[in-house]
C-alpha cells in the first residue's frame, strides 16, 4: 500500500525531462548533483536514464506525487543486448555533440569525465553473466524517501523482470553507501563483485 498521494505507473516519454531531474538532483552520492554539472545538466542522465526509457521502455517505471515525478526504477532485460543498443544507437548522436575531452584526466570536471565515458562506456557485467543477465538503477528524491516506496518501486520492476523470464538481475552502486547496501540485501541481494570504485550486488528470481 503506497502514502496517500504517491502512484508507481510505467514511463511516458514525456516523464523524461522529469526523471533527469531525478538524475541529478541524486547524481552526488545521493546527494543533488547540481552544483557539478552546470555546464550540462543533461550529462548524467544521458547515461544512467536517456538510454533505459528510450530502448526498453517496458522495464520503465516513475514514482509520483502530486508536486510531479519524484522517483524511478529502470531496467534492462539483457544487459549485453542493451549496452551494444547504448553503445551503437543511443551514444552515437551525443558524440556529434559533445567531443571528447583531451588533455590531463586530473583536470577534467565532472561533466568532462561524463562525456569521455559516451566515447569509452564504463560496462561491466559481472558473472556468472548467465544467472544474473538483468540490471537495474533506482532513485528517489528526499521527499520519497524513508517511505518505504523504494521497497514499492523495486517489487514492481522485479515483478516485470520474472514475468519476463531473467533468472537473476544485477546492480551497481558505491561502496561506501551503506545506507544503500543494507536496503538492497533487504530485499534479497547479496554481493557478487567489488571493484576499487563500485560494488555489485545481485539476486536469483523465481
Amino acid at each position: 500500500m503506497l502514502p496517500a498521494g504517491f502512484q508507481i505507473r510505467p514511463c511516458r516519454p514525456e516523464d523524461e525531462a522529469a526523471a533527469y531531474q531525478v538524475c541529478l538532483t541524486t547524481g552526488d552520492g545521493g546527494r543533488d548533483g547540481t552544483h557539478l554539472y552546470r555546464d550540462d545538466p543533461r550529462a548524467l542522465g544521458n547515461i544512467f536514464v536517456g538510454p533505459y526509457i528510450h530502448l526498453e521502455p517496458e522495464l520503465a517505471f516513475v514514482l509520483e506525487d502530486p508536486q510531479g515525478v519524484c522517483g524511478y526504477v529502470l531496467g534492462a532485460l539483457d544487459s549485453r543486448q542493451f549496452y551494444r543498443a547504448f553503445a551503437e544507437e543511443w551514444l552515437a548522436p551525443l558524440r556529434r555533440q559533445h567531443p571528447e575531452p583531451t588533455g590531463d584526466p586530473a583536470a577534467w570536471t565532472p561533466t568532462q569525465k561524463l562525456y569521455h565515458q559516451y566515447y569509452h562506456p564504463d560496462v561491466v557485467c559481472p558473472e556468472p553473466y548467465a544467472e544474473y543477465p538483468s540490471h537495474l538503477h533506482i532513485d528517489l528524491m528526499p521527499r520519497a524517501q524513508g517511505r518505504g516506496l523504494g521497497r514499492e518501486l523495486m517489487q514492481v520492476l522485479l515483478s516485470a523482470l520474472t514475468a519476463r523470464r531473467t533468472p537473476g538481475v544485477h546492480l551497481g552502486m558505491a561502496p561506501e553507501n551503506a545506507r544503500a547496501e543494507r536496503f538492497y540485501k533487504k530485499l534479497g541481494f547479496y554481493e557478487l563483485l567489488r571493484t576499487s570504485d563500485t560494488l555489485y550486488l545481485a539476486r536469483r528470481l523465481p
